[in-house]
């Protein structure tokens, strides 16, 4: 079972190094993937805020104008164009060998865009692609690779969008990480599903650390207690789901978190 639990960062990691040649990861703390390998990006540089910038925008596509607005604000327009220049120079120089000497950043028509099509991806898009992933096998029945989905998903989210300059990326950063405590509860039900229970406890404990009001966490959390033989434990979990909801909501649980705590309580069998 431990086995299982470090699988989440090796299956990640593996899928980094073998499916995206050039990886922008922008949740968390910003970083540069070359061939699964970081590379030195200066924190707060030129080069940062340009990817910034595209990683976050729609269709990674941003004008000129806006890149100039946000990494050179305050700069003679003609100086920072050349800057800019230099900056999409230095990228194909840094990230040109790992997608076959394409650029990594494109420009037409006024627009710089990411190359996408050449293998130049953010982690973003994909964890949505592995959490979509995860959902397709859940519902054809594949538990296994839809854990193996999610795991590699839950590997990618090293924490919420780290940059919120605009609407946009506000509305963006509490999409994924609500998908993010979504996949922990998928994840969390798939080993339940192949009786994995303490793996089940460790992803459901884990989505609870980051939103203590979801009652089918804890709901989840007490039946693997029960099913782990610790029924005690079980019964503090929805006092604890009690205290957690009239704290921050003075709210009552829902009647499915009380039924299964009087069963937990008089028929834990029937759990």
């Amino acid at each position: 079972m431990a086995e299982r639990a470090g699988a989440t960062a090796k299956g990640g990691a593996d899928a980094i190094k073998s499916q995206w040649p050039v990886l922008i990861c922008v949740l968390g703390a910003f970083r540069v993937l070359k061939l699964g390998r970081p590379i030195p990006v200066r924190s707060g540089g030129k080069t940062q805020g340009v990817l910034l910038k595209l990683s976050v925008s729609r269709g990674y596509c941003a004008s000129r104008e806006a890149l100039l607005e946000t990494v050179w604000p305050s700069s003679v327009e003609s100086l920072s164009k050349q800057c800019l220049h230099s900056v999409v120079h230095g990228l194909h120089k840094l990230l040109g060998e790992a997608i076959g000497g394409a650029a990594p950043v494109l420009y037409a028509d006024g627009y710089y865009r990411l190359n996408t099509a050449a293998g130049v991806s953010v982690d973003v898009a994909c964890f949505d692609a592995l959490a979509r992933r995860g959902a397709q096998q859940a519902r054809r029945g594949n538990v296994a690779a839809a854990s193996t989905a999610y795991r590699q998903a839950l590997h990618l989210y090293r924490g919420d969008l780290c940059v919120a300059t605009d609407a946009h990326a506000v509305v963006e950063r509490e999409r994924v990480r609500t998908l993010h405590l979504t996949t922990l509860a998928h994840l969390a039900d798939c080993y339940y599903s192949e009786g994995d229970y303490e793996a089940c406890l460790k992803v459901t404990l884990q989505l609870l650390t980051h939103d203590p009001c979801r009652e089918d966490g804890h709901r989840t959390a007490m039946r693997c207690h029960v099913r782990l033989g610790e029924r005690a434990q079980a019964l503090r979990q929805y006092k604890l789901c009690e205290a957690v909801l009239r704290t921050e909501f003075n709210a009552k649980p829902e009647p499915a978190t009380t039924v299964l705590f009087d069963q937990v309580r008089l028929d834990p069998g029937s759990v």
